[in-house]
């Protein structure tokens, strides 16, 4: 069972036992998610571009036939998204004297602004951890609840057993796309397939998803920035 987290705002179980629902309740609790959320994992905004896992700084790898399948596709994908972020100014790019087309690459000033890091390190196993790196911005800031539907499964997605969905449709912002990410959409779209570069002043469609719970309240998982990945 997928960990979920109780919400538990009086108003709202109690209305939701009537089967209606208090929207603006809905709301506050969605934004205090996505808030704490972000100070929890001091991250700068809710979407996040995956670069892979490096630690920096760092200097270009050629992909050898002894490397194995994840350390092959790791430097592929940092080949794409190291130069890229580059250019967009939040990593230096310096030549590798002697070695051409090789590239040292560390964080600028604006890069260290935006930059996010989650080190795996695989269980305490003794194998080199994973430096699971990104650079973010946007924070989310809900604008409204426009629409809440239930619906019950035999066998939840969330439960594995008969469960009852609670869908809650929202209309959200994104505050402060830095320049970087606005003078640069073509590319990073380009690159980042799964989600185009949020624009300020749009109001962009969510569903959130809550379970009630066999006591009558809701519950769901913990809202987290989006990691968009190449």
């Amino acid at each position: 069972m997928k960990t979920l987290t109780k919400f538990t705002l009086l108003t709202l179980i109690t209305c939701s036992l009537l089967g209606c629902y208090n929207k603006e309740k809905l709301r506050e609790h969605i934004q205090k998610e996505y808030d704490e959320s972000r100070a929890i994992n001091k991250a700068k905004g809710d979407f996040c571009y995956f670069l892979g896992s490096v630690k920096l700084p760092y200097t270009d790898e050629p992909v050898l036939e002894s490397d194995s399948q994840w350390a092959s596709w790791n430097k592929g994908k940092l080949a794409k998204t190291l130069p890229l972020f580059a250019e967009l100014g939040l990593l230096s790019q310096t030549p590798v004297e002697g070695q051409s087309g090789i590239y040292r690459y560390d964080l600028t000033d604006l890069g260290r602004e935006y930059w996010h890091q989650f080190i795996d390190n695989r269980g305490n196993s003794g194998r080199k951890p994973f430096y699971n790196s990104s650079f973010c911005y946007g924070p989310k800031k809900i604008v409204k609840v426009k629409d809440i539907t239930e619906k019950t499964y035999e066998k939840g997605r969330f439960t594995g057993r008969k469960e009852t969905q609670v869908n809650v449709k929202i209309d959200y912002q994104v505050l402060d796309t830095p320049d970087w990410a606005l003078n640069a959409q073509d590319k990073l779209n380009a690159l980042y397939t799964q989600v185009d570069v949020k624009l300020p002043g749009k109001n962009y469609p969510e569903t959130v998803v809550f379970i009630k719970g066999d006591d009558g309240e809701l519950y769901h998982q913990p809202l987290a920035y989006l990691l968009i990945k190449p």
